[in-house]
């Protein structure tokens, strides 16, 4: 079962009025049971940020299907940053650029903006359940690096 204490952050970025999806999207997570503010269509990348530092959220997901979302997303981590949500993690999703581009290429241009994943147009709910459950274990437990050569190992000391 999900962490019922998690709290992410939902909504519509920019002038984009598409909800449908974003809808579905914040009910499945209510479901896995997540706590989501549901901040609906047209919200500035700053309601976001607000609404997360006001709830002490663990994650901002931005949805964008009228494909300015690349143009609405700028600068949203160094708003983060500014704002203390330093280590939050942000997710995208959409149709978020205008003209035929390859997936990888504006995935790629998302992850270089500081976003932690960005989901493609049709994305699957389940899809974006098992990047969130990945994620936060990964923050709760992260990787230990391989010993470098040299190092010490358990009990030679």
């Amino acid at each position: 079962m999900t962490d019922p204490r998690r709290t992410l952050v939902t909504g519509v970025i920019g002038s984009d009025t598409h909800i449908v999806g974003n809808r579905i999207l914040s009910m499945a997570l209510e479901k896995a049971g997540y706590k989501v503010v549901a901040l609906g269509a047209l919200t500035p990348a700053t309601d976001f940020i607000k609404a997360a530092v006001e709830t002490d959220a663990d994650a901002i997901l931005v949805s964008s299907l009228y494909g300015q979302g690349e143009l609405d997303c700028r600068g949203f981590r160094d708003m983060c940053v500014e704002a203390g949500l330093d280590d939050i993690l942000l997710y995208v999703g959409g149709n978020l650029v205008v003209g035929k581009q390859t997936w990888t290429e504006v995935e790629q241009r998302f992850l270089e903006m500081g976003f932690d994943r960005a989901a493609p147009p049709g994305a699957r709910v389940e899809t974006v359940l098992e990047w969130l459950a990945h994620d936060f274990a990964t923050r709760e437990n992260p990787p230990v690096p391989p010993l470098t050569k040299g190092g010490s190992k358990a009990g030679g000391l």
